[in-house]
């Protein structure tokens, strides 16, 4: 058994009788030649690898320079390089993030939904750099993954759509809505500018400056400056002071309409025009139906001629969109033409 207390020899001892030998007496030499020889090689083997690291990335720089590709009303997106490893990633800048109370807790929640989210269609955050001192603590970087572009700037190119297309993007959607609301979140501004998209067609969700979790009293006044105008829920533009996560289903009707006919569903200058825009398709609500709307908004479509709702063709199929406003927000619902049945 070894002594722990006693140090073993390196090289082991010539066996007894037996004088050293050159050979024995050259191999520390030896031994010590090779291993500085082995440890040139790794440091020459390491400053080519990080040469060789440093050139792709000045040609990354050189080839994919960094650019803004995206504004919002709570901050501007680019597209940069990480210099820690290379790779092309989404920064978002959010200025400003301490002026006052209310812009505290976008941010705060806004950040903490992106830190927790882990779902294959909503963006999450990758990190968050932190400021170079406290006192220069004014505006947040989020580093997300980056996509290659988003619903809108597709739907308004030249690029060819199926029903495939549509069907792929609207199950990624209510798939990544599903996770939401799951979760007990109101994102509040669904729209085409705001589904990321990439050649492969992979859909995420994105931007939650607006999105809160759903407040379970009624009682409770929740904010009607949500969602852009186009995919505003009727019961935002009637003045209902309590709202549930339909208003972010209703956004996605409107854009699968918007996906079939690539071109806007309810396309209106204001908030009147657009409620009128949309009573024109689906016909006058039902007074149970407009029960939360605030009293002007309810005189307004009292005041008006009852209007039926309305057939529309499908341009893609041989089937019909009837919208039937049985329902307290009106439901879209496929249908044959010939037959009047519903599935």
């Amino acid at each position: 058994m070894l002594n722990p207390g006693q140090q073993q020899p390196y090289f082991p001892s010539p066996a007894p009788g037996q004088a050293p030998g050159p050979a024995a007496a050259a191999a520390p030499a030896q031994v010590q030649a090779a291993a500085a020889a082995a440890v040139k090689a790794h440091h020459h083997h390491h400053q080519q690898q990080q040469q060789q690291h440093t050139h792709h990335l000045q040609q990354q720089l050189d080839i994919e320079p960094d650019r803004p590709i995206g504004y919002g009303a709570f901050g501007v997106v680019w597209s940069v390089t990480d210099p820690r490893d290379g790779k092309r990633v989404a920064l978002k800048k959010m200025p400003n993030v301490f002026q006052n109370l209310v812009s505290c807790k976008r941010v705060f929640r806004e950040l903490k939904m992106l830190c927790f989210f882990k779902h294959e269609n909503v963006l999450s955050a990758l990190d968050i750099l932190q400021p170079p001192h406290i006192d220069y603590f004014e505006e947040i970087y989020v580093v997300t993954e980056l996509m290659q572009s988003d619903l809108h700037k597709i739907i308004v190119s030249p690029q060819p759509l199926s029903s495939d297309h549509a069907k792929v993007f609207l199950y990624q959607i209510l798939r990544g809505l599903k996770y939401l609301h799951s979760a007990g979140i109101l994102h509040r501004d669904i729209k085409p500018g705001n589904l990321l998209v990439n050649s492969n067609c992979v859909l995420k969700i994105c931007d939650f400056g607006l999105a809160r979790v759903e407040e379970s009293d009624e009682s409770r006044h929740m904010t009607q400056e949500v969602v852009t105008q186009y995919y505003r829920a009727p019961e935002i533009l009637m003045g209902s002071r309590h709202y549930s996560n339909s208003i972010d289903i209703w956004s996605v009707g409107c854009i699968f309409a918007e996906l079939l006919g690539r071109r806007i569903l309810f396309q209106a200058q204001s908030p009147i025009q657009q409620l009128d825009l949309i009573t024109d398709l689906l016909g006058t609500p039902s007074m149970e139906a407009m029960r939360t709307a605030c009293e002007g908004a309810r005189a307004h479509i009292l005041r008006g001629p009852h209007k039926q709702v309305k057939y529309v063709e499908d341009p893609l199929s041989e089937h019909s969109l009837y919208l039937d406003n049985n329902t307290e927000y009106g439901k879209i619902i496929l249908g044959r033409k010939e037959s009047g049945t519903h599935f």
